[in-house]
């Protein structure tokens, strides 16, 4: 089930909300645990279990971490911590990495061992890594324990987060999950929140979609320079708008249930480094690594060869986090070199350029690195980067692709806009001007103030209906409709 369905929308939503706002206050986090259970059993009935036994382990193992700690048998606590990370470490890596295992050793030692060809349980990559991050913190006495199972089970499986992020630590809801409020504040926020992510999704990634889908289907001797170029910006702006629009719709799921959630994206297509990019894209997977990887390992604190060494790494857990293939590692690694050398020496080389050149620096090598990520063999990719350089021998532009271009020009145009803090900067200029008067007639622009104020409301429900009832009529036409992290 994904939340930009009418199974979720007008059905499941509608009920949990219903339930979750008559049942008392006591039985609410249950309520919620077993929605989120039908949510993740919906499309996944085999693999409830998993997350179960996921979740029984790591409540047994936060308690005894700190049942140890409090005993002072710090040894014990740690065996309990490396016994909790094993755990999931196994089930990541029987469930997610199985084949590539094998496909290893099928090639090294010329063995023909069949791949089990196991399904990915939807949001294991997630809910392990909040797993594991539970009892890491309670070791640290940075969280303590649940109070109960249910509470903790509902942590790991909330549907709004279960899938797709964001990543939260238990520290970061324990106090939510324990005592929560829900305000009329809250529920507008998470409806605007809803919308707009749902908006994104089926409006803007699924539309643009189609272009990559288009192009990616173009045998490479027929791929010109302009083609390649339309196919890699209509895949970036897809994934953005997809993932971002997915993790929006988590957010106001949140604020609807009384849960506020950290931000995952902050307009990464602004950012003028690869460095920068990296703090604004799926911020809370790279807080993960931050913290339970790299920090350990060393960080920056023991030098350049260390912090280079816990930086390659960092990227390739990252790479093949998102998927057990050759590409994703080199994805990972690629993005691994481009950060150690800003570090050493480019950050400081760009601070001397132009805001636009440094812009441009970071745009271009984020679509190489999605060139990449985009196929599932390396080979595909690398033919597609010779045709993004022009090295294919064929021109520049030919009629497809020229009509490529202008039936997709001005969606492609509102996207990049999108991709920048302009639209949502104007509202908020707008929006100032309803909070206090100037020195001159007060009781003048107390009613200017307040005309502008219920103008601004008006245009922004207007608004929000408007974005619900035309993505609610794309749904009801539209065969396309995939999330593209759900593979991870």
């Amino acid at each position: 089930m994904v939340f930009s369905s009418f199974v979720f929308l007008f059905r499941f939503l509608p009920a949990v909300l219903l339930v979750y706002f008559l049942v008392p206050r006591i039985y609410k986090n249950l309520a919620l645990f077993l929605a989120s259970l039908i949510f993740y059993a919906w499309g996944e009935p085999l693999y409830v279990g998993l997350m179960i036994f996921s979740t029984v382990t790591d409540y047994i193992h936060g308690n005894l971490v700190d049942s140890f700690l409090n005993q002072n048998r710090r040894l014990a606590a740690k065996c309990a911590v490396a016994s909790s990370v094993i755990i999931n470490v196994l089930l990541l890596g029987i469930f997610k990495y199985s084949d590539l295992l094998i496909q290893g050793i099928n090639l090294a030692a010329h063995t023909q061992i069949p791949l089990p060809e196991l399904p990915l349980p939807v949001g294991i990559s997630f809910y392990t890594f909040q797993t594991m991050s539970y009892t890491i913190d309670i070791y640290r006495r940075e969280a303590r324990p649940a109070r109960n199972i249910i509470d903790f089970g509902a942590f790991v499986a909330l549907f709004p987060q279960l899938v797709a992020g964001p990543i939260v630590r238990y520290e970061t809801t324990d106090l939510q999950l324990r005592k929560r409020e829900i305000n009329r504040e809250k529920i507008v926020r998470g409806t605007l929140r809803l919308v707009t992510g749902l908006g994104k999704k089926v409006l803007l990634a699924n539309n643009i979609g189609v272009l990559w889908q288009t192009v990616a289907a173009i045998p490479m001797d027929e791929m010109t320079l302009l083609k390649a170029w339309l196919g890699i910006a209509a895949f970036a702006f897809q994934i953005y708008f997809d993932f971002s629009g997915y993790s929006d719709m988590a957010i106001g799921l949140g604020y609807l249930f009384g849960f506020v959630y950290p931000e995952n994206f902050r307009y990464p297509y602004m950012a003028d480094s690869i460095t920068d990019f990296w703090r604004r894209w799926h911020i809370t997977l790279g807080t993960w690594f931050k913290e339970y990887v790299y920090f350990p390992l060393g960080g920056s604190r023991k030098g350049k060869g260390v912090q280079i060494r816990n930086l390659l790494i960092v990227w390739g857990l990252t790479g093949i986090w998102h998927g057990a293939s050759l590409n994703f590692l080199i994805w990972g690694l690629y993005f691994a070199v481009l950060l150690i050398n800003e570090k050493l020496w480019l950050l400081k080389a760009l601070e001397k350029c132009r805001a636009a050149v440094r812009h441009l620096y970071a745009l271009f090598f984020i679509m190489i690195g999605w060139v990449i990520f985009a196929f599932d063999h390396f080979q595909d990719g690398i033919r597609y980067l010779s045709a993004l350089f022009g090295t294919s021998g064929l021109p520049a532009a030919d009629r497809e692709s020229l009509y490529l271009l202008s039936e997709y020009g001005l969606l492609l145009i509102l996207l990049a806009l999108g991709c920048t803090s302009l639209p949502f900067r104007r509202l908020r200029n707008l929006a100032s001007g309803c909070c206090g008067t100037a020195a001159g007639d007060v009781q003048s622009d107390a009613v200017h103030n307040g005309i502008r104020c219920i103008g601004i409301y008006c245009i922004v429900c207007i608004g929000t209906v408007g974005i619900l009832l035309l993505s609610i009529a794309y749904l009801v036409n539209a065969s396309y409709n995939p999330f593209l992290y759900f593979r991870f």
